[in-house]
C-alpha cells in the first residue's frame, strides 16, 4: 500500500514538472497593434502566426531557443520585410525586437492571453 501511494506520488510529482518545463513562449499573445498572435512549436522552431486583424492566417516569426531567450526571424507584416529577431519572456510579457544588420531595431511588448 505504501509502495502504491509512493508511485502515485513521484507521477503527480513527474506530470507537475513536465507542465511546468513547457516553454514560456508558448501560447497567445495580443501585440502592440492588438492583434493576437499564436506562438506555436513547428519543425523544431516556434512559429508565431497573426490569429486576428488585418493580417490573419500570416506567419510573421519563427524563433528558436528555451527558458524565456529566443533568437530568429520576425516579419513585419505590413511591409513583408523580414528581420533578425529576438524575444524575451518575463512572465505574461513578451519583448520582441527586430533588427538590421543589428544597429537599426524596433521593439515591441507583448502581453500573454
Amino acid at each position: 500500500m505504501i509502495r502504491t501511494l509512493l508511485v502515485a506520488a513521484a507521477f503527480g510529482l513527474s506530470a507537475a514538472a513536465s507542465v511546468q518545463a513547457a516553454e514560456p513562449i508558448l501560447g497567445r499573445w495580443k501585440t502592440a497593434s492588438g492583434s493576437t498572435a499564436e506562438i506555436a512549436p513547428c519543425g523544431g522552431a516556434f512559429c508565431v502566426t497573426l490569429k486576428t486583424g488585418k493580417h490573419a492566417g500570416k506567419r510573421v516569426g519563427s524563433l528558436s531557443g528555451t527558458g524565456g531567450s529566443y533568437s530568429g526571424v520576425v516579419t513585419d507584416p505590413e511591409s513583408d520585410k523580414t528581420y533578425s529577431g529576438t524575444g524575451s519572456v518575463d512572465g505574461n510579457l513578451l519583448k520582441m525586437r527586430g533588427c538590421v544588420l543589428k544597429v537599426l531595431c524596433k521593439s515591441q511588448t507583448w502581453t500573454r492571453l
